[in-house]
């Protein structure tokens, strides 16, 4: 069984790693013909537009490696069958069973590897590529309305007020430009807006430059006609909650965050009644996304028992192609009708997996019996 599990073993892995080299290849080129289009501007060069592709090729891998591990195992058990290989390994002992196992403990590495450079590597060579480019577009803007966080604070007198922040972009070196604070007290009236050119997070504060504080006086007191209180301040200390996690999980884009990140700014968002289902549905995709390589070896094994002494191999290797591309796009699409639909984020995530699973193990199901 050694034997059997080392030639198993040695074909789809050089084929699996084959096509993920051949679909890195294609990304490559194309993240790099996008990038000269940028080249010559603000001193952006060809050396730093080869650099962004190659820190975009992990985030790639996460993704196609799956469809990788497919269209390999398909390609490698094809040309057994093709060969009768295969047929000599199942008249020599390799059941339906025990090659659904023997696949199975492969495609638990491949989730294994999945896991790791989708939750550690992707996440830090995004983040680098998102840095290298706001250094040579002088900063990286959040949208046409910016960036919204909220905050709670308590008061001496036990009242809570509610706070919201909008950062409209970040610096190159990463500080937050144009700034803008509105608390609100329990009745939800504002009480005092802040607008900060910069902001620098610190251990429990915010250090605001150029900041102009506008105060509104207390609705009790306000029969007395005081006026609006509004003051300038070259550098103000504020005090927040938000650190420098739940700001970064805010401001950049959710492919440089890992798992556990998700989760934890999920739970932030739910925290503050923020509406956080697409940032669990990320999570739960994230958690489950390595499990995909399992369904794909298992979907890749009944195509061993479809004989083929002359060709067929390509057809298989194209079947493949289009398994993959349908699972990608029923990801995909899950996921947005689940944030439309306010799905249950984990049942949204396993749904495309598990509806490939059983399809699998349906059509192996038929071929061992009837073919």
């Amino acid at each position: 069984m050694k034997t059997v599990r080392r030639l198993l073993y040695r074909d789809i892995t050089a084929a699996v790693f084959f096509v993920a080299v051949a679909f890195l290849s294609l990304f490559y080129f194309i993240d790099f013909v996008d990038e000269l289009e940028d080249v010559g501007k603000n001193g952006y060069r060809l050396a730093h537009a080869l650099l962004s592709g190659v820190l975009e090729l992990p985030a790639h891998f996460y993704e196609l490696f799956p469809i990788a591990v497919l269209i390999g195992t398909i390609f490698a058990l094809a040309r057994m069958a093709q060969s009768s290989e295969f047929t000599i390994l199942r008249t020599g002992g390799l059941g339906p069973g025990r090659a659904l196992g023997l696949l199975a403990l492969l495609g638990a590495l491949f989730a294994v590897l999945t896991f790791v450079v989708g939750d550690y590597l992707a996440p830090l060579s995004e983040r680098a590529a998102v840095e290298l480019k706001a250094q040579f577009s002088g900063g990286r803007r959040l949208g046409g309305s910016g960036a919204w966080l909220k905050d709670r604070r308590s008061q001496p007198d036990g009242s809570t007020r509610s706070v919201s922040v909008n950062v409209l972009r970040t610096t190159p070196e990463g500080v937050l430009e144009g700034v803008r604070i509105f608390e609100f007290d329990a009745d939800g009236r504002l009480v005092t807006r802040i607008a900060a050119r910069y902001a620098r997070i610190g251990a429990g504060q915010w250090v605001l430059d150029d900041a102009q504080v506008t105060h509104w006086p207390d609705p009790a007191v306000a029969q007395e006609a005081l006026p609006v209180d509004e003051a300038h301040h070259t550098q103000l200390a504020w005090p927040s909650s938000l650190d420098a996690r739940v700001v970064a999980a805010a401001v950049l884009p959710l492919s440089t965050m890992s798992t556990v990140e998700l989760w934890r700014y999920s739970q932030h968002l739910s925290s503050q009644e923020q509406a956080a289902n697409r940032h669990a549905i990320q999570f739960w995709k994230r958690a489950l996304y390595p499990l995909a390589c399992l369904v794909m070896v298992a979907l890749a094994l009944p195509f061993a028992y479809l004989q083929a002494r002359a060709g067929g191999i390509s057809y298989k290797v194209f079947g493949g192609i289009l398994l993959g591309i349908s699972f990608v796009l029923l990801n995909n699409v899950a996921g947005h009708v689940g944030i439309l639909r306010n799905w249950t984020p984990w049942l949204v995530a396993a749904a495309p997996s598990t509806l490939f699973l059983l399809l699998s193990l349906g059509a192996f199901t038929w071929l061992v019996r009837y073919r």
